[in-house]
């Protein structure tokens, strides 16, 4: 992944970068949330280590591993960590949660949320956080690439389709990286993979909605920057390898059909308004129920979708009773 000094002007919404480096005046919060990471922690923290901004502390949030993961993160003396270790397991969305609070706690200008299933360069706080100041908005995102095809991008930047429900599309998904997501650009969405977020977001904004516990938690949180007006940059020159579904489980696996259909019609209810999200809601849960009478086993994820869509469209009227969801 070669690189190019940045530095930038921003004309007319366009971002163009040049040649001059950030001023390293803000203390970035890097929060991470580890479940059993035992098999990424030791490239994540070695990339953390070699990063040329200085001015950071890594949150590492774990819900309860039962790996070594706790031992090599306290292990990693080297690092300015401050581990937060969970009794149970509280999903992805509330322990970004509790690492975001505890660095606005500490005054951190600036968090980062990264998942410790990546690499990076040394550069990559530096590029994230010059765009900031370069572009002048109020979030950057990576160009990210899979870890084991690293000219192959998996996200440049992202978008909602409002005519989906407000699906959320990664821009360059699989293809192979020509340059041709090299320019800085505005973009409305981003997976927080590796999104840095200027802290004044979160007052704007609020948390994410930990009911998703894993899974569109980040969809919800940047729907709700992209309603709030909240100014969000792709940075190309700020790069990352990401080991997708290395710790999750694939696409197939019960956990993440459950998760995924749940929190997808929870989404939906939650946020679109109903006569915007009737059509394609009826079209989502008509396709799982007409998929139910395929043949084993794709017959079997389809029942287990639709159980799930059928859970997240009741998790609003459940919300109701114990007060708003958060956002």
């Amino acid at each position: 992944m070669g690189m190019k000094s940045p530095s930038p002007s921003c004309v007319q919404g366009a971002c163009s970068m040049a040649e001059a480096k950030p001023s390293q005046a803000a203390r970035i919060g890097i929060v991470t949330v580890t479940y059993n990471s035992e098999s990424v922690l030791p490239e994540f923290l070695d990339s953390l280590s070699a990063q040329t901004w200085r001015d950071f502390t890594l949150y590492a949030v774990d819900n309860r591993s039962k790996d070594h993961t706790l031992a090599i993160v306290r292990g990693r003396t080297n690092l300015p960590i401050v581990v937060i270790a969970n009794e149970e397991n509280l999903g992805v969305a509330e322990g970004n949660n509790q690492g975001i609070r505890a660095a606005l706690a500490d005054g951190c200008d600036c968090i980062l949320l990264l998942n410790n299933d990546t690499v990076f360069p040394p550069d990559l706080l530096e590029r994230l956080y010059g765009g900031l100041e370069q572009c002048g908005c109020e979030m950057t995102t990576a160009k990210m690439y899979y870890y084991d095809q690293p000219t192959r991008i998996w996200c440049a930047g992202g978008s909602f389709q409002p005519w989906l429900a407000y699906r959320a599309r990664h821009a360059g998904l699989d293809e192979e990286d020509r340059a041709q997501f090299d320019r800085p650009r505005r973009v409305t969405y981003s997976p927080t993979c590796c999104l840095l977020i200027r802290a004044a977001v979160f007052d704007r904004v609020g948390m994410m909605d930990s009911r998703y516990f894993v899974y569109f938690d980040d969809v919800d949180f940047l729907y709700r920057c992209l309603k709030q007006g909240v100014s969000l940059w792709y940075i190309p020159e700020a790069k990352l390898r990401h080991k997708v579904a290395s710790l999750t489980g694939s696409d197939i696996s019960k956990f993440s059909l459950h998760y995924a259909a749940r929190n997808k019609a929870y989404f939906i209810v939650k946020n679109i308004p109903r006569l915007h999200a009737f059509l394609p809601s009826l079209l989502f849960e008509t396709y799982f129920r007409v998929s139910t009478l395929r043949p084993d086993p794709a017959g079997q994820w389809y029942r287990i979708k639709l159980a799930a869509w059928k859970e997240g469209k009741r998790m609003m009227q459940g919300q109701a009773l114990r007060g708003p969801a958060a956002g």
